[in-house]
């Protein structure tokens, strides 16, 4: 939900483009036009982490997602995970997809508390390592 102003939540967006090396954020494009972005953080971790993805529905199932995660990832090889939600069908395909992709058979899949808010749901997570080992 908006701020009581109109506005929405800005940390993440802030943060990926504050200039700090453990972040780093990825504008998509298909053609000519942005069609998403993706904001990682923790890239000085033995973990880094996807925090934001997002395509423009009009451009999903075109493949550019996972093409998009793909650059994304080789940019950084090592360790990752990626968080989203259960009542999300279409995330839980794309994210399985993008694992078995990426670390066919060595990806892992589990579910994590969402920190200070025991009333949602838990965030599924998945693991992988990229290049596989």
């Amino acid at each position: 939900m908006p701020n009581a102003d109109g506005t929405f939540r800005s940390e993440r967006l802030e943060a990926a483009f504050s200039g700090s090396g453990d972040w780093a954020a990825y504008l998509i494009r298909l053609g000519a036009r942005p069609v998403g972005f993706a904001f990682v953080r923790a890239l000085s971790e033995p973990t880094r982490v996807l925090n934001s993805f997002f395509v423009v529905r009009g451009a999903r199932r075109s493949g550019i997602g996972l093409r998009a995660v793909r650059h994304v990832v080789a940019r950084h090889p090592g360790q990752w995970t990626v968080a989203f939600q259960d009542d999300n069908p279409a995330a839980v395909r794309f994210w399985r997809r993008v694992g078995d992709a990426l670390a066919p058979g060595e990806w892992k899949e589990e579910r994590r508390p969402v920190p200070e808010r025991p009333d949602l749901a838990p965030d599924v997570w998945i693991s992988f390592r990229y290049p596989g080992s």
